[in-house]
C-alpha cells in the first residue's frame, strides 16, 4: 500500500504538545495515523488519545491500541464528542488542517489538479454539497465572493461569470471540464498556482473549512485544561490568520478584549513569538511541507 499521508513537522507537534506520559490528547485530524502513532509512543498505559476524521477513508488506518478512541466526526464537534468520551477536559489537542496525500492523489476524490475526475472534494463523503453543485448551481455573485474570499484570486468576479457563461452551454462535472471553461483567464507561467488557488476556494466551501476551524478553536478552550498545550499547523494564510489572531487574542478579528480593571482577557498564551516552518531537510523529503506553519499555545 502507497503511503496514506506523510506527516508534516512530526518531531516539531510532538515537542509541542510537551505531552504528559499519563495524559489525555486529542488529535483532529487523524488522516493516516502518523501524528496519533507518534503521541502514542510517548504515553504509558494510563495514557490516552481520542482522534477525530470525517473521511471514512481514514478508518483502515486505526492502530490495534486500546489508549485510542476513534471518532468519525468532523473537529468542529470536538466539546461534545470529548464529553461524551468520558475526557471533557484533555491536555493536549493537536490539528493538522492540511488535506492528505491520499486525498490528494485519488481522482475519484478530486482534489487535484493533476488527475481527471468527478467535481467532488468533499472531506465527508456521506455530506451533499459537492465542488459540482458548486459550480454549476451558485450564482455569479455567489461564486465572486467564494473565488475572493477563499481563494484570494484577483479576477474572481471574470472568472465567475466565465464558469456562469460555460455552464449554460455544458454542465462543469469534472475536473477537466472547469479546467477548459476557465484555461482563458490562467495566467501564462502560473497556471499551477491560480487553478490550485480556485480549487482551494472551492474546497473551502464545500466541506465549510473556515467555520469548523471557527467553531474547533473556541471548544478548544473550553476543554483544555490549565496549562494544556494547542498545537495547529495550517497550510494557506486564510487559515493561519484565524489561528494567529485566536492564540494572540482569544478572538478573530478586533482588539483584545478587557476585564473591568482593564486587564487583557487572553485565554491562549504564545508558546513561540513566530510560526514554526519545516527544516530544509525535510522539505527536501517532503515537498508538502513548504507551506505548513505551526502555530503553539498554552492554556492560561
Amino acid at each position: 500500500m502507497t503511503e496514506y499521508h506523510t506527516p508534516v513537522m512530526l518531531h516539531e507537534c510532538i515537542e509541542g504538545l510537551a505531552i504528559k506520559p499519563d495524559g489525555i490528547y486529542v488529535d483532529v485530524t487523524f488522516g493516516g495515523g502518523g501524528h496519533s502513532r507518534e503521541i502514542l509512543k510517548h504515553l504509558n498505559k494510563k495514557g490516552r488519545l481520542l482522534a477525530f476524521d470525517q473521511d471514512a477513508d481514514a478508518r483502515q488506518n486505526i492502530p490495534n491500541d486500546d489508549r485510542l478512541t476513534f471518532i468519525d466526526q468532523n473537529f468542529r464537534y470536538l466539546k461534545n464528542n470529548c464529553r461524551l468520551h468520558g475526557a471533557p477536559q484533555v491536555d493536549g489537542i493537536l490539528a493538522d488542517l492540511g488535506v492528505s496525500s491520499h486525498q490528494f492523489d485519488q481522482p475519484a476524490r478530486g482534489f487535484s489538479i493533476r488527475f481527471d475526475g468527478a467535481l467532488d472534494m468533499r472531506m465527508d463523503q456521506s455530506s451533499a454539497l459537492t465542488a459540482r453543485d458548486v459550480v454549476n448551481t451558485y450564482s455569479a455573485e455567489a461564486l465572486h465572493r467564494i473565488f475572493g474570499m477563499y481563494g484570494e484570486i484577483q479576477n474572481a468576479k471574470t472568472l465567475a461569470n466565465t464558469i456562469v457563461t460555460s455552464r449554460l452551454n455544458k454542465p462543469v462535472e469534472t475536473v477537466s471540464d472547469l479546467k477548459t471553461a476557465i484555461a482563458s483567464l490562467v495566467p501564462r507561467g502560473k497556471e499551477n498556482k491560480y487553478l490550485a488557488q480556485v480549487f482551494q476556494a472551492l474546497r473551502i466551501e464545500v466541506n465549510g473549512e473556515l467555520d469548523a476551524l471557527r467553531d474547533f478553536l473556541r471548544q478548544s478552550v473550553e476543554v483544555l485544561n490549565e496549562g494544556g498545550r494547542l498545537v495547529v499547523m495550517s497550510y494557506h494564510s486564510l487559515e493561519d490568520r484565524l489561528v494567529k489572531n485566536f492564540i494572540a487574542k482569544g478572538k478573530f478579528a478586533g482588539e483584545v478584549e478587557k476585564d473591568f480593571f482593564g486587564n487583557e482577557i487572553r485565554p491562549l498564551e504564545q508558546v513561540s513569538r513566530k510560526a514554526v516552518t519545516a527544516s530544509a531537510e525535510e522539505l527536501a523529503l517532503n515537498n508538502r511541507a513548504r507551506s505548513a506553519k505551526l502555530r503553539v499555545a498554552r492554556k492560561q
